[in-house]
């Protein structure tokens, strides 16, 4: 009688194994990709839009977007040239003031990544209290540190969240629960014309970025609406 080949279970279950195996491993690499190059949380809040980013400021039918790194001094000169005159066009109820805080200079901070955890401290922020979104970016660009510095630390953002009225953000700031999500929302910078890469501040006018050079006098600002 011929014997049959015996059928070795082993080999099999062990191949199997083998094969599980690397599966497993390769789903573990790309959630570990995933979770490395996503966009992290979305903060959660009616005054902050997580498709663009823009934290929103009035309810105006036009709108003023202005995209901004906490460590630019140019963005803090616009703030201080064009601040309040942005204001009066959200008070007056012409604009929405779309504000991006974006992470274009971290190599700027000495490795400590301040312009990714500055935007990320905006969004905890603007999350807890909408209405102190403004005065925190105002309050941060009256503390900026200097470029080439190691900015500041997140206690001390911690301090200014504290000035204006925010407080418990202190494990959101630390933790840097927003921080990928600015980094995300960076790469959405509009560029503006005759630029080829993201630059900062850009400021776009009802949805298209403008150049700097078209800004009017910050008395003349609302030109940009159709107002005198």
């Amino acid at each position: 009688m011929a014997s049959g080949r015996k059928t070795n279970w082993f080999a099999i279950w062990i191949s199997v194994g083998v094969v599980v195996a690397l599966v497993l491993v390769a789903a573990l690499v790309v959630w570990m990709n995933d979770t490395s190059t996503g966009p992290g949380d979305a903060p959660q809040a009616a005054n902050i839009d997580t498709e663009t980013g823009a934290i929103l400021v009035g309810d105006g039918d036009q709108s003023m977007d202005t995209y901004i790194d906490f460590m630019c001094p140019i963005c803090n000169q616009f703030e201080q040239i064009y601040g309040a005159s942005i204001e009066e066009l959200v008070d007056d109820g012409t604009i929405t003031l779309g504000i991006h805080p974006i992470s274009i200079l971290d190599r700027l901070s000495q490795g400590t990544e301040f312009s990714s955890r500055a935007a990320g401290a905006m969004y905890c922020v603007a999350a807890a209290d909408g209405d102190a979104a403004l005065p925190f970016m105002q309050a941060m660009f009256a503390n900026q540190p200097a470029e080439g510095s190691t900015g500041l630390t997140d206690e001390q953002i911690i301090e200014i969240a504290g000035s204006v009225g925010v407080t418990g953000v202190d494990g959101c700031i630390n933790d840097g629960t927003y921080i990928k999500f600015a980094q995300a929302m960076t790469e959405n910078t509009p560029i503006q014309p005759d630029l080829d890469g993201i630059a900062t501040p850009t400021i776009a006018i009802n949805g298209e970025a403008i150049s700097n050079s078209e800004l009017p006098d910050p008395a003349d600002l609302a030109s940009l609406f159709g107002g005198e």
